[in-house]
């Protein structure tokens, strides 16, 4: 990290102001550079920018000097009129200075190096940015304050503690050590493997809200799935027609829903046919609606008896069944319907589509279910996947440090020392070059 990095923080395109960014040594020789004397710290000065003899602009200046920065080293910020030329002429100039464009995430990145951020701070801030709704910037907010933190680092210092009685049982064998040390490592064990367990459960929690809940629309050819999401998604995003199979292939449509990100996928409607293309949208929408959060079985209440043998294949426990249509049945059609889907463990949501309205009740409902599936009283444990593998792998050790406590306590100390090391390789107290490379690239370039 000898070298000095820039870059702009703010989006490309006109805009007001632009922010522009530098961090590393030569970070006072560059504002020297461009802007004369170094303003005192943390305090915005106006200055005209000029490279060359040429004026560039007139700009606001922040100096930090380290480790009183973001970076953790000396680094500086120019605020300036948000033209294109303008911030590509600032960019020009600080790199005729002999500074180096940053990388994504490099500034996060040596945040981290410099301990200002662990590294699950550091997705934290990643998911800030990224962040569409209210619930993922709390969650990404949180994560930033160090809330996954604190939780990795408790498990870990119990970790620690149990590893301590451990090695004294193995190491001062003769000592006047109080009765059965290994023994009392049990039960500090025993808590903590339950309660990773209950945050691995809790996992797939964290990264919905990240990533969005998803749910299939799926059913027979026109029985209403794409006025469904039209009706959704409060817009036509799908082509409604009277001809079955219009749908051919999935349509994704990301909204809001009870303050959360949800990705609604209408599908091919599923059937047995000949049709090559139709036959392809059939496979895709199978696979699409197996690996959704949940699953709406849309029915027309005028056609329910003329359904597929393997309809159902698809669906889950827990799924909804939407009879659609309602308008154009009696009473007591649309009540042998009903039980018919209740039957088979469906939770039924009614609702006549096409008319001015119809989805709104099926929308409510759905929002109310995706705030229960999404909200929580706890902070999730893992919001991405190597979370939850680091977790999986931490409490495998110690399930096998339990066995092993009583009988070979050389083997059960071993056992927690690795576990210990799955938890902190979540945080980046020891982390592979690899997976910092992974994680920092998926920033965008100026953070």
């Amino acid at each position: 990290m000898n070298d000095t990095i820039y870059a702009p923080a703010t989006g490309a395109g006109r805009a007001a102001v632009a922010v522009i960014r530098v961090s590393g040594p030569r970070s006072g020789g560059a504002v020297r550079a461009l802007a004369g004397a170094l303003p005192r710290p943390r305090r915005a000065a106006l200055r005209q920018l000029s490279h060359a003899g040429v004026a560039l602009d007139d700009a606001l200046v922040l100096w930090f000097e380290g480790p009183a920065s973001y970076t953790g080293e000396d680094a500086a910020e120019f605020h300036v009129h948000g033209g294109r030329a303008v911030v590509e002429a600032v960019l020009q100039a600080l790199c005729a200075e002999g500074l180096r464009l940053a990388e994504p995430g490099e500034f996060t990145r040596r945040a981290f190096e410099n301990g200002k951020l662990d590294l699950t701070q550091a997705e934290g801030v990643a998911d800030l940015i990224d962040a569409e709704t209210e619930a993922q910037r709390r969650q990404a907010l949180g994560q930033l304050g160090g809330a996954l933190s604190e939780r990795y680092e408790t498990w870990r210092e119990l970790l620690v503690q149990t590893l301590a009685m451990l090695e004294a049982a193995v190491d001062f064998p003769d000592e006047d050590l109080p009765e059965d040390v290994a023994g009392r490592a049990r039960p500090g064990l025993k808590l903590l493997e339950a309660e990773i367990g209950v945050a691995l459960s809790d996992a797939a929690r964290g990264r919905r809200v990240r990533d969005g809940f998803r749910i299939a629309l799926v059913g027979a050819p026109n029985s209403g799935k794409s006025t469904l999401l039209n009706g959704l998604a409060e817009r036509d995003a799908a082509i409604v027609t009277s001809t079955p199979g219009t749908t051919r292939d999935i349509i994704e449509v990301p909204m809001i829903l009870g303050g959360y990100k949800v990705l609604v996928a209408d599908t091919a409607g599923l059937r047995a046919t000949e049709d090559t293309i139709e036959a392809e949208g059939v496979r895709r929408a199978q696979a699409w609606a197996r690996d959704a959060d949940l699953r709406l079985w849309v029915v027309d209440a005028s056609m329910f008896h003329v359904k597929q043998g393997d309809d159902y294949d698809v669906t889950r426990p827990g799924d909804w069944a939407v009879i659609n249509k309602i308008d154009i049945v009696d009473k007591a059609r649309l009540g042998e319907v009903r039980d018919a889907l209740s039957a088979r463990g469906f939770l039924v949501v009614e609702m006549a589509a096409r008319k001015p309205g119809g989805a709104e009740a099926a929308r409510a409902a759905l929002a109310s279910h995706v705030v229960d599936a999404l909200s929580g009283a706890e902070f999730p444990a893992a919001t991405r996947i190597r979370h939850a593998e680091s977790l999986t792998e931490a409490r495998r050790f110690i399930q096998r440090a339990l066995s092993d406590v009583g009988l070979e306590v050389e083997l059960a100390a071993e056992d927690v020392r690795l576990a210990a090391r799955a938890l902190s390789r979540i945080t980046g107290r020891i982390d592979p070059e690899d997976v910092l490379d992974r994680v920092f690239s998926s920033f965008c370039i100026g953070k």
